[in-house]
């Protein structure tokens, strides 16, 4: 089995082995579901070792032929792009699974799902046939479904239908653009780069009715405004690592899914490039605004996703290589501080079954690693210097502003909220007078230790030596960016 391969099917089989144990087992079955993400991390980042930084082209290729007739293909392989998608959700999965220790009912079936959602995000940044990049882009919607329908909070049912319908919804727009797209191919074909020549070669109003397909779809998961209202409810109700998995890497689905069809439509991007701007910068304000709503964490959280989303929509619409280069650093980026918010917040929630910022104060004394690592994660939000967010988004800015001058400094009121809202959570949390009840809460153990620290690790790595990522980045993120820049010079 090719290494691609073998790291896309390790969570699938260990679903498997998971669904055949017995119920009663609930300590090997955890101790199996961690061996099998771990393992999968390994593989995934062993990929470092032989991947050319130099090129764009894709690596580490697969290829067998389903259907000839309908041209689909198991195609798999890696890029600049993807690459980094395929480490982070492999981080974050093992992440979850550790964060999910205290999970006591139904743990065969929670840790099953759990790795049958890695095995679908792999596929679905993995995938070089567009065919087979939808029915992974499908398919994370089931683990999904039941893992917040019977794992969540009061509201599951609620959240859990919302997100599947926005979702399928979603999806019927992807399908639709992919369908067209493949009727237009000489070939036939769902292979990305047949689709790829044959959508170049439409005209621009085609190509502008098959990009807004696209957005539509693709912008239910990032999400965008106005297609954001299944995220808060999904994200309050979905069992806190079910979370980290939800924020940290599925929202950079959407985002991914856009990029890949951005170049293959490159008039009708350009042509729409001031919808994208606007969306990106309503998206930034709107999420930030809302997020300053929130008193309860886990909500505050899920709306200012909304806002750092709207950071990779903003560089992504500025189409040159500063503003691509940053939205994926603001991927990756994000990911690492969701990912650690919603952990520290969902073990914060187990010990004091509260989630209001009202009902706590002085943790810093109690809870001092507690206390350092929320605050690092909220300063990283902020985009404070030396820390992974600030590098992703100065970025955007730098590329934001050469392309749309001033107007980029709408994107900062975004960056002054978050500053706002995390302060506050701050200062709620861990100052002021001393509650008597909160004064046994204990610190982090050991396991959550193990949990939070390779994402703390990520986001000060990343802040103080972005080059390694931009290095990995930077040969796909150029080719990308040259494909607009000529068409926005000879336009």
């Amino acid at each position: 089995m090719h290494l691609l391969s073998l790291i896309l099917w390790v969570p699938f089989f260990g679903a498997v082995l998971i669904a055949l144990l017995p119920a009663a087992q609930p300590r090997l079955i955890r101790g199996l579901a961690l061996a099998n993400a771990g393992l999968t991390l390994l593989l995934a980042w062993s990929l470092l070792a032989t991947f050319d930084h130099s090129t764009a082209t894709i690596q580490f290729s697969e290829q067998v032929v389903w259907s000839a007739t309908i041209g689909v293909s198991y195609a798999l392989g890696v890029d600049g792009l993807s690459l980094p998608m395929v480490l982070l959700a492999t981080l974050l999965s093992v992440v979850a699974l550790l964060a999910s220790k205290p999970m006591k009912t139904g743990a065969k079936g929670y840790h099953a799902w759990l790795l049958l959602l890695e095995f679908a995000v792999l596929g679905v940044f993995m995938a070089q046939d567009w065919s087979l990049f939808f029915m992974f882009w499908e398919l994370t919607l089931i683990p999904l479904f039941f893992l917040i329908d019977l794992w969540g909070g009061e509201k599951r049912h609620t959240a859990s239908l919302s997100f599947v319908l926005y979702t399928m919804g979603g999806s019927i727009f992807i399908l639709i653009g992919l369908i067209i797209a493949y009727r237009l191919t000489p070939s036939h074909s769902f292979a990305m780069s047949a689709i790829a020549e044959a959508a170049t070669a439409l005209p621009r109003e085609e190509q502008v009715w098959l990009l807004l397909a696209f957005l539509i779809g693709f912008g239910v998961k990032i999400p965008i405004f106005p297609l954001h209202g299944w995220l808060p409810l999904a994200h309050v109700e979905a069992p806190s690592p079910v979370s980290i998995l939800l924020s940290g890497i599925l929202l950079k689905m959407g985002a991914y899914g856009l990029l890949r069809v951005m170049p293959i439509l490159p008039e009708a991007t350009v042509w729409l490039q001031p919808l994208l701007v606007g969306i990106a910068l309503i998206s930034i304000v709107y999420g930030g605004l809302l997020a300053w709503r929130q008193s309860d964490l886990k909500a505050m959280i899920a709306y200012s996703s909304i806002s750092h989303m709207g950071v990779v929509l903003l560089g992504i619409s500025a189409l040159n290589p500063l503003g691509l280069l940053g939205a994926s650093l603001q991927m990756v980026a994000h990911g690492l501080i969701a990912g650690l918010l919603f952990l520290l917040i969902g073990l914060l929630y187990e010990r004091t079954h509260t989630r209001e910022a009202a009902d706590y104060g002085a943790l810093a004394r109690v809870t001092p690693r507690f206390a350092l690592f929320m605050t690092l994660a909220l300063l990283a939000g902020m985009g404070m210097p030396g820390l992974a967010g600030f590098v992703a988004e100065l970025h955007v800015l730098i590329g934001g502003f050469q392309q749309w001058g001033w107007l980029t400094l709408l994107a900062s009121l975004g960056v002054l909220m978050s500053a706002a809202y995390g302060f506050r959570t701050i200062g709620g949390l861990f100052t002021g007078p001393p509650r008597p009840e909160l004064a046994d809460v204990p610190d982090l153990r050991p396991w959550e230790l193990a949990a939070v620290l390779p994402l703390a690790a990520g986001l000060l790595l990343l802040g103080l030596k972005p080059g390694t990522l931009i290095a990995l980045m930077s040969a796909k993120v150029t080719e990308l960016a040259a494909v607009f820049v000529r068409l926005m010079v000879e336009s």
